[in-house]
């Protein structure tokens, strides 16, 4: 769901570090630089990259600028191509087929390891190229005030491109925001040290 929607998942970060004043206006040039690339006529099995947080397709932010007041706005977009099992269990099995015939046209009996790896890559690239990739847009507001960013997206899978994409595109690093770094935050050096030794406990 979109941060727009009346419910939604969120994941908060924070920015390590002090940002200087004249690196906002960079934020463009950077998001175009890691913009997401369409695959659709490609056999591609994914893609992914930033895109305007107002229309999925506009990766040139021709419809307007990610700032916003003191916010900015900008949306993650992964597209995959997705072969369900059965489909290409048909296929490898009837390329199988179609290989053994002409094997046996060879006088050969049997199919080496690699000869099946092969066909069945073979299979995989054709399916691919076949399938429309499935798009999936998560939303991502960064409020420049505070340095923290939210993420519209709770997934593991989902965090872990966030995180690498963000780092690559602004040479920044953020901290998720979960409750032991919220208390990080408030605590001085002895305090640390004792959260950082303590141990989670079964309470029933």
């Amino acid at each position: 769901m979109g941060i727009l929607s009346s419910s939604l998942s969120l994941t908060r970060y924070r920015i390590a570090g002090d940002i200087a004043d004249d690196y906002w206006s960079e934020i463009p040039d950077r998001l175009k630089k890691f913009k997401f690339k369409d695959i659709d006529q490609s056999a591609d099995e994914r893609s992914f990259g930033w895109t305007s947080f107002d229309d999925m397709l506009d990766t040139a932010w021709s419809l307007g600028t990610p700032h916003k007041a003191h916010y900015l706005v900008f949306a993650l977009r992964l597209d995959t191509r997705r072969i369900p099992p059965a489909v290409m269990k048909k296929h490898f099995r009837m390329a199988l087929d179609k290989a053994k015939i002409e094997l046996g046209e060879k006088g050969q009996k049997f199919l080496s390891r690699d000869q099946k790896r092969e066909i069945k890559e073979n299979v995989a690239l054709k399916l691919f190229a076949r399938t429309l990739p499935i798009p999936a847009v998560f939303d991502v507001v960064w409020d420049t005030s505070d340095n923290v960013v939210y993420l519209g997206s709770t997934s593991p899978k989902i965090k872990e491109l966030f995180l690498d994409l963000f780092t690559n595109t602004f040479e920044l690093h953020p901290e998720p925001q979960t409750p032991y770094f919220k208390a990080l935050a408030y605590m001085d050096k002895d305090q640390r040290r004792q959260l950082e030794e303590m141990e989670a406990a079964i309470l029933i």
